[in-house]
């Protein structure tokens, strides 16, 4: 097993023209697994005979911890894994390079061409013998504020990496830690819009779309979502149990939305509001897809829950169509990027109706002259609307 060389005192340095195109000549890649593809194939022109790498980054998502960036010689590209955040109970963590690395080494280096009893026991190091690797490196990627994450090359090369190989490999890490920070920020800053505010609204504010009062006039289909009798579940139940309640009721009625090109613009409370910019083919038909998705989800979960004693998760939704103000509302230091309009208020005041006139789902009249044909819809007849002066024609849709 080779010593860590001192990177100073090696003066071959075959990788400068690597570590000159990973300093200056990546600025224009958007994508991390792209850039790292690349950087192994330049290494292995410059002579330092990489066959296997990853790079594990930690990352700030609501469903995954990390994901994992994995380049074999031969590929055309890097592929990507997401990883769970229960990994870390798991035997391949346990015990592995990451968990040494996590745990504070500052190294990994593991020789596999010698007996293996002679050295560390871990499922990895087994899968890489078995691969025809000789020797593997790991090494923390330190990015600001004492963040580490993960980067590891393997080789096929008799003997392993050499001295030089190392020093070449250490010397891109100061750079690569850079380049893989600014890449992880802006992704990072593209999920944290796209978790609270939808995918679109937030390519608009990534481009740009932050100033106050500024939005555009767009004509959609509203869907407006409210859970029944929620003050007394919340009232009642213990607050952990509420939480769980509220995430399994979203995850219901959000899957669909999006699965059929809808947008949640946010979370209210127990409520939710989503809209289906016409813009898009059939979006009243597939927002009542979506609706109809959602109540088969809703019906399986109240029967799941009936088995804790747990009583039946009502809700209504009010759906209209009409043109609104999508944009920036807010104070001048704090915003919001959602719709407004009289089109958005009747979606509210449908949804507040559907517990008074019995119906779950309801429906005006503007719509449901756009989806009668394919769906089949209950006449419910005119109602007054409060804050509209004249009443209003509703259908109920059963799904």
């Amino acid at each position: 097993m080779n010593a860590r060389p001192d990177v100073e005192n090696v003066t071959a340095k075959p990788d400068a023209d690597v570590l000159h195109w990973l300093t200056n000549h990546t600025r224009d890649q958007r994508y991390l697994d792209d850039i790292f593809a690349e950087l192994c194939c330049r290494l292995q022109c410059a002579g330092i005979p990489v066959k296997r790498a990853s790079l594990h980054l930690l990352i700030e998502h609501p469903q995954w911890l990390g994901a994992c960036i994995r380049w074999v010689d031969g590929m055309s590209g890097a592929e990507i894994t997401r990883v769970d955040y229960d990994v870390r109970e798991q035997a391949e963590y346990l015990g592995s390079p990451a968990n040494e690395i996590h745990g504070g080494a500052t190294e990994v280096r593991e020789g596999l061409e010698g007996d293996p009893s002679l050295g560390r026991t871990h499922m990895l190091y087994e899968k890489m013998r078995a691969q025809g690797l000789t020797d593997y490196v790991a090494w923390p990627l330190h990015h600001t504020l004492g963040k580490r994450h993960i980067v590891t090359f393997a080789t096929d090369c008799r003997g392993g990496f050499d001295n030089a190989h190392i020093s070449g490999l250490l010397r891109q890490l100061p750079v690569l830690a850079l380049v893989s920070e600014i890449r992880m920020k802006n992704r990072l800053a593209r999920t944290l819009l796209e978790t609270y505010v939808g995918s679109h609204a937030g390519e608009l504010i990534l481009a740009g779309a932050t100033r106050r009062g500024r939005g555009t006039t767009v004509r959609a289909a509203i869907m407006i979502c409210d859970l029944r009798d929620f003050a007394r579940i919340s009232d009642n139940w213990p607050r952990d149990d509420v939480v769980n309640l509220l995430n399994d009721y979203f995850n219901a009625m959000s899957g669909p939305i999006e699965r059929y090109g809808g947008e949640i613009l946010k979370f209210i409370g127990d409520g939710l509001l989503a809209i289906f910019p016409v813009s898009q083919p059939s979006a009243c038909a597939n927002l009542l897809r979506a609706v109809r998705e959602a109540r088969k989800a809703m019906a399986v979960l109240n029967e799941r829950n009936s088995g804790t004693g747990a009583a039946p998760l009502n809700y209504g939704i009010g759906v209209h169509i009409g043109d609104v103000m999508y944009g920036n509302i807010g104070s001048r230091t704090r915003l919001d990027f959602t719709v407004i309009g009289p089109a958005v208020s009747m979606a509210s005041r449908l949804e507040g109706l559907t517990k008074h006139l019995g119906r779950t789902v309801l429906l005006s009249r503007s719509f449901a002259d756009l989806v009668s044909g394919e769906f089949e819809l209950e006449a419910i007849g005119k109602c007054p609307v409060r804050g509209f002066s004249e009443p209003v024609e509703l259908f109920a849709y059963h799904g």
